[in-house]
């Protein structure tokens, strides 16, 4: 009899440690899920922060900030998503480029009128950024190579096609609040800088 009850014993006292562990256990995940839960709201905030920047960089491609219309039979758009200087001393344009033509057209070869950039092929190497204010002409950046710092577009845009497109010069001074960009044949587009 005294062994039986003292199984029974160990056995209530192993059924109440092994409770005490799971009371403890959900315990510790729902602390854990709590602090989890701050910690997955301090990397949200900070996603929220790179997502800012990336939700900047999605809000910057829904934002127009200069439109201009022109090339072969006036068929292409050109839109300026972002302009934005950087404490590196760049200053990035970003957009996109429509073909609104009734056919296929190939991408213009936008190439600089400078030699170490001619060899550029279809690219944004022929954009400058003027400072008005400055009175002064920004080329685009490049490589030692002589490649620009810019989208080199491979081929042509079908009807309704849309091509996203970069180009990165030498920032102005932080007086300068806004420029002018413009590419070969395509009208000038007046934008606002901003900074990071």
């Amino acid at each position: 009899m005294t062994i039986r009850r003292a199984l029974r014993a160990r056995g209530r006292g192993t059924a109440v440690a092994a409770t005490a562990g799971l009371v403890l256990a959900v315990a510790g995940c729902s602390s854990s899920g709590d602090d989890g839960g701050d910690e997955g709201k301090k990397p949200d905030g900070a996603s929220q922060e790179d997502g800012k920047g990336g939700a900047g960089g999605s809000e910057e491609s829904n934002e127009v900030l200069a439109q201009v219309k022109g090339g072969k039979g006036g068929n292409f758009v050109l839109t300026i998503n972002s302009a934005q200087r950087d404490d590196s001393g760049f200053t990035t344009f970003k957009g996109t480029l429509k073909n609104e033509g009734p056919s296929v057209v190939v991408l213009p070869g936008w190439a600089s009128e400078e030699s170490e950039l001619k060899n550029n092929g279809l690219s944004m190497a022929g954009a400058t950024m003027v400072d008005k204010k400055g009175k002064k002409r920004y080329f685009i950046l490049r490589d030692t190579n002589g490649h620009c710092l810019c989208t080199r577009f491979t081929g042509g845009l079908d009807q309704g096609e849309t091509s996203e497109w970069y180009a990165q010069f030498p920032a102005p001074p932080a007086s300068t609040a806004s420029v002018d960009f413009q590419v070969a044949d395509m009208p000038s587009a007046s934008v606002k800088l901003s900074g990071e």
